[in-house]
């Protein structure tokens, strides 16, 4: 009897002995776990690399910016920042910032229902068929939108003929070459931009949510003002900034929609590069540019915050 738990115990060693993995079965199982390890690094490594191209053409152009014309990379200077408080840049400035924010507005607001039939609707091929027609400004080039708007909007163009037509107008309206018409340029091309997000945040809010507000008695304008958009916010407000940002950087669609008479940003650093081959001036106004965008969007996601963190303490 007394041997018997030295056996128990011999045997014991003997299966945790057969049981360990041997050395060469350890460093398997060790690069294994490191290769699982490095693998999200090695899915990471595209994007890493785009942004660091990203990140390396944001340095030379704030670099070049405190540049002399003719000896960009030797020269410092702050006079091309000192030459940007003229009236006319800084009026160029404003009204590049206020066409994004007008455009972010209006797309939001045309985004919202579209959006929420693509969440809304059960047939996967009407789905499709709204996931199509909002994609496919993005699929079209620039430069052929603004050429459609330019038939469009012409005085001679589709919306006029309409507009005589139905006798809303004696005479044609002059929508090119207008902050009116540069406006509904800009909404069409970044609408899809608005879309997308919302309707990611809206198929993730349950219909119990609503099927629930609806059975308390709440009509659909209520449900929709209270319970979808509040939790649908933080798709909204990626789709406005992805819209902002977008519409602060345009030029295709400005420059052939609004020409020299509606100067927004991006026309003005073309016109430092092209003719003047300035291209010191040209980089400042686009870190300015570059600066006022960013900071707006950054306020925008404080006074957000600001606003969720007064609402969970009320």
């Amino acid at each position: 009897m007394n041997g018997m738990p030295a056996l128990f115990s011999r045997r014991g060693r003997a299966d945790v002995a057969a049981a360990a993995p041997s050395g060469a079965s350890r460093a398997d199982l060790a690069n294994s776990v490191g290769g699982t390890r490095a693998r999200p690094w090695l899915l990471l490594a595209p994007i890493l690399v785009f942004l660091a191209v990203l990140a390396a053409a944001a340095l030379v152009v704030v670099r070049m910016s405190f540049g002399v014309s003719g000896n960009e990379w030797r020269a410092y200077t702050l006079q091309n920042y000192v030459d940007l408080a003229d009236g006319y840049f800084l009026r160029s400035l404003w009204l590049t910032l206020r066409l994004a924010f007008q455009s972010m507005i209006f797309a939001v607001l045309l985004a919202i229902p579209v959006a929420l039939a693509m969440a809304r609707t059960e047939s996967r091929f009407m789905r499709r068929l709204l996931l199509a027609g909002v994609l496919l400004p993005l699929l079209v080039n620039l430069l052929l939108q603004g050429y459609g708007w330019l038939v469009i909007l012409g005085p001679a163009g589709l919306l006029n003929h309409a507009l005589l037509g139905s006798g809303l107008v004696s005479r044609p309206v002059m929508w090119l070459y207008r902050e009116h018409g540069v406006l509904l340029g800009l909404i069409q091309t970044a609408f899809p931009l608005a879309v997308l997000p919302m309707s990611s945040a809206m198929r993730a809010i349950s219909v119990s949510y609503e099927e629930a507000a609806a059975t308390l008695g709440a009509t659909r304008f209520q449900t929709m003002r209270d319970i979808v958009l509040p939790l649908a916010m933080p798709g909204i407000v990626s789709g406005a900034l992805l819209v902002f940002a977008y519409n602060a950087s345009a030029f295709a669609v400005p420059l052939l929609l609004g020409g020299r008479r509606v100067p927004m940003l991006a026309v003005l650093v073309h016109d430092q590069v092209s003719p003047l081959l300035n291209w010191p001036a040209a980089s400042a106004s686009g870190v300015v540019l570059m600066v006022a965008t960013l900071s707006l969007m950054a306020l925008s996601q404080w006074l957000l915050r600001r606003m969720r963190r007064l609402e969970e303490s009320a």
